[in-house]
């Protein structure tokens, strides 16, 4: 939403050439920080974080502020503290002694390489690619006004995106498929935007429209699989006891892998630098493909799975491939007896 507003501003200052083009979309960022202290002054505090620092009744009393006083169903305030108690003690139960070496441990380091390269794929797909895309857009031959427009496009699709990845992983549709057949639909639209700059200048300005058009379609692409989806595979691949930390390094790399992204894509797309242009897409489209092999052979289905299921898979080293074929029983005797792959040919999309 802030970038599509910010995209808008600019927008709407481009007819302008003195200071003011850029000084007023600085000076309209002043506007927000009243608002947000507002709100944060009237903000009710979090019951979970209150529990944490021991103060319950002010706890209870947060969470009767945050509580509807139309409520149609039964509601104890008492027993919803009692159980934020409870967890919050069995999770610093399971967290205490862990440190972030044993990240790097056992089954534990096949889960954080899996974090962490879910993590870094959104930026080795091209997604740093599209946040230059006005830029991009501007040197594959589009008017900057044009260019503006599809970029305001481009980010309200990303909105309408999100909340489709919502409703496709509501229905059934499994975290690894979505996030494999995104890469897939990422790469032939990045491959096609390299091939769009093989098109004859004579048939430049065509080319330029189906450019901006395929970056629709990426971002729409992007947000319905790998933008939305990696949030749900870094949260459930991750053991519970590790959690956190592996979150936290899965996060670093995105970081790293971004600011290298961030530096190589402007000299791919300045005139002044390597010129790529719209070849640029070929270079994306090879990283991409890298990401389509990764993540068929190394990602596996968390979809339907409890953290003690997933354990038992992660310790028996079931293929990727294979994880939505496998019949867990977490209650039997042996590992052995709780981990039974049915012996079926066909794999995981």
């Amino acid at each position: 939403m802030g970038q599509a507003i910010g995209i808008g501003v600019v927008k709407s200052l481009l007819h302008r050439n003195d200071q003011w083009a850029y000084r007023i979309p600085y000076a309209l960022q002043w506007m927000w920080p009243i608002p947000l202290l507002i709100g944060i002054t009237f903000a009710p505090e979090s019951p979970w974080w209150l529990v944490r620092k021991g103060r319950v009744e002010d706890a209870k009393k947060a969470l009767l502020r945050l509580t509807s006083v139309n409520r149609e169903t039964d509601f104890d305030a008492d027993e919803t503290i009692d159980m934020m108690v409870h967890t919050t003690k069995l999770e610093e139960k399971i967290t205490s002694g862990a440190s972030y070496w044993d990240c790097f441990k056992g089954t534990d380091l096949r889960r954080t390489e899996i974090v962490c390269m879910v993590w870094a794929i959104q930026n080795l797909s091209g997604n740093s690619f599209s946040g230059y895309s006005t830029y991009f857009l501007e040197q594959a031959g589009l008017d900057p006004s044009k260019a503006m427009d599809f970029a305001i496009g481009q980010y309200g699709i990303n909105m309408a995106g999100v909340f489709g990845a919502w409703f496709l992983m509501s229905v059934g549709i499994g975290r690894r498929t979505l996030y494999l057949v995104g890469l897939c639909g990422l790469f032939t639209m990045l491959l096609i935007m390299g091939f769009l700059g093989l098109v004859p200048h004579a048939h430049k300005d065509a080319a330029s429209l189906a450019t901006g058009s395929m970056m629709l379609i990426w971002a729409l692409c992007y947000q319905l699989s790998v933008g939305t989806v990696c949030y749900s595979l870094v949260a459930e691949i991750s053991t519970r006891r590790l959690q956190i930390k592996t979150i936290v390094l899965g996060r670093n790399l995105y970081n790293i892998v971004g600011i290298v992204c961030s530096v190589l894509t402007p000299y791919m797309l300045n005139p002044s630098a390597w010129n790529w242009g719209n070849y640029a897409g070929f270079f994306w489209a090879g990283s991409c493909f890298l990401c389509i092999i990764y993540t068929y052979f190394r990602v596996p289905e968390p979809s339907g799975r409890t953290f003690a299921e997933l354990d038992l898979l992660f310790e028996k080293k079931i293929s990727a491939r294979k994880f939505s074929k496998t019949q867990v029983d977490v209650f039997a005797d042996s590992l052995e007896e709780k981990v039974e792959i049915h012996h079926n040919e066909k794999v995981d999309v």
